[in-house]
């Protein structure tokens, strides 16, 4: 695995990943170049790492909202299963959550509107039929984890394309907390949870786990969706 630098906003080259021209990109949302190789890294290898998704201003507009959002408690604990059948079960999955709503505040607006060019994008290449997006603010505190799981649930396919977008501007190897995902069954991926990545993958194919990390671990999770 190559070398990544530690600071948002430098220039790095990584597997899977692809060098922009101009990092703060997305003040005008997702480049025709971007989107191009987003739709075909999906559709041959199902899944993408991009770095610098996410313009430096953003990244920090939405950690300091998230970090906010622990501080006055408006986190809470992430369940497994989900309507009667929810638990708490905070040694299989420990993150903190609250979901997005438009119009909560400007970073939020800005994310969920890059996101929906990205859906457009997916669905005039890939025809996905994606009709909506949803995502959740996600911290995870030192030494818990998400254990290996797959984000479909078993009676419910609505759940089609899976996005996380990091939002920790320094991130060094050694503290550990990457998303592992299970590319087959002898072969994983460990990413690294930096700031303005973006992991895409779909969402039924793509068993994955969240390591502990030793400090607070912030991003956005979210899901394209098709309706029943």
């Amino acid at each position: 695995m190559h070398n990544e630098q530690t600071v948002c906003g430098r220039l790095r080259f990584q597997k899977n990943s692809i060098m922009l021209l101009d990092p703060p990109h997305a003040q005008a949302g997702v480049s025709d170049v971007l989107q191009s190789k987003i739709c075909n890294d999906l559709e041959t290898q199902g899944w993408l790492q991009q770095d610098f998704f996410l313009p430096d201003d953003l990244t920090i507009a939405l950690a300091a909202e998230c970090r906010q959002m622990s501080a006055t408690g408006s986190l809470k604990s992430a369940g497994i299963g989900r309507a009667e059948g929810q638990m708490l079960r905070p040694d299989i999955r420990g993150d903190q959550i609250a979901w997005l709503k438009a119009g909560q505040s400007i970073p939020c607006d800005r994310y969920l509107q890059i996101m929906e060019n990205v859906r457009i994008a997916l669905n005039r290449s890939l025809y996905l039929g994606l009709e909506e997006y949803e995502s959740h603010f996600a911290i995870y505190l030192p030494g818990t984890c998400y254990r290996k799981h797959l984000d479909r649930f078993r009676d419910d396919d609505c759940r089609t394309v899976s996005a996380v977008v990091y939002l920790n501007p320094v991130w060094l190897p050694e503290q550990g907390g990457v998303l592992r995902l299970h590319i087959d069954d002898t072969r994983t991926e460990d990413i690294t949870p930096l700031g303005g990545r973006l992991v895409l993958f779909m969402s039924a194919d793509m068993p994955h786990e969240v390591l502990p990390a030793t400090h607070d671990r912030m991003s956005l999770a979210g899901w394209f969706r098709r309706r029943v």
